[in-house]
């Protein structure tokens, strides 16, 4: 699996997350937004910050924080899912995408861990 992937597919899935907390804070929602617009930026940031660690237990530190934050993004979205904010269309969309992430951080956690 390739690093650019990885990065390229949290960033545009950050993307798409911020334009999903611009959208719910016009709805005045803003305890979910506040919470996945964190969650959701911080894989791809997360990611980012693997490619520089300072040792291979660092990088699977950084990628173990991004697989978390992908876990915890993925309850925000059930949590606007179930309260009517997304509708299924966007929300299989955003589920699926992190999903995706989520899937590749675990492949690329095990083969950091195997290679150590």
């Amino acid at each position: 699996m390739s690093d650019n992937k990885l990065k390229d597919l949290s960033t545009d899935f950050a993307v798409e997350i911020l334009k999903l907390v611009k959208e719910l804070k016009q709805q005045r929602e803003s305890i979910i937004s506040n919470q996945i617009g964190r969650s959701g930026t911080s894989i791809g940031a997360n990611i980012r910050e693997a490619n520089y660690a300072q040792s291979k237990a660092d990088f699977i530190s950084k990628l173990q924080i991004a697989l978390k934050e992908s876990n915890e993004t993925e309850y925000w979205l059930e949590l606007l899912d179930r309260t009517g904010y997304l509708d299924e269309i966007r929300f299989k969309k955003l589920d699926t995408d992190c999903t995706t992430i989520r899937v590749l951080l675990i492949s690329s956690i095990n083969t950091a861990k195997k290679n150590m």
